[in-house]
C-alpha cells in the first residue's frame, strides 16, 4: 500500500493543470477546515469550494468498481468505509458553508476543470456581493 498515492496523481496533475490556465489559484491537499482531518485535493479557500478526485478503486466507481479476488471481506470493507468517510465529509463541509465538487478519475479533465473554474467564479460572485 506503500506504493498507492494519495496526492499528485495523473488525473490530479491534468485538471490542476487546466484549472490554472484558466487564472485560478488554488492550494493543493489542504484541509478545508482545520478541524477535520481530512484533505480535498484542490481547496478555494475564499470561496469556499473543496475538489476530490476520487480513484475508481478506492472510493468505489459505480461504473468501475470491481471487487478484489484476493481477501474480498478486508478490501471491500475498506472501499465501503472510504465511502462512508467520503459522504461523511461532504456533509460536514456543507454545513460548514463550503461547496464540494467530486470527480471520478476517469472523468474528461476539460469537463472537470471547466465546472469547477465555473462554480468557483460563481461563489466569488456572490460570497463578494452584498
Amino acid at each position: 500500500m506503500q506504493a498507492i498515492r494519495s496526492r499528485d496523481t495523473k488525473p490530479e496533475h491534468l485538471i490542476r493543470r487546466l484549472v490554472h490556465a484558466q487564472g485560478l489559484r488554488y492550494r493543493v491537499a489542504a484541509r478545508p477546515l482545520p478541524e477535520l482531518r481530512r484533505t480535498a485535493d484542490l481547496v478555494f479557500r475564499p470561496a469556499k469550494v473543496a475538489v476530490f478526485i476520487d480513484g475508481c478503486y478506492w472510493h468505489g466507481c459505480p461504473e468501475h468498481y470491481v471487487a478484489p479476488r484476493t481477501n474480498p471481506g478486508y478490501w471491500s470493507d475498506k472501499v465501503a468505509r472510504n465511502m462512508a468517510r467520503d459522504r461523511d465529509t461532504d456533509k460536514q463541509l456543507i454545513a460548514a458553508g463550503w461547496f464540494v465538487l467530486r470527480f471520478w478519475e476517469h472523468e474528461p479533465s476539460g469537463l472537470c476543470a471547466d465546472k469547477i473554474a465555473a462554480t468557483v467564479l460563481a461563489r466569488r460572485a456572490t460570497l463578494r456581493s452584498p
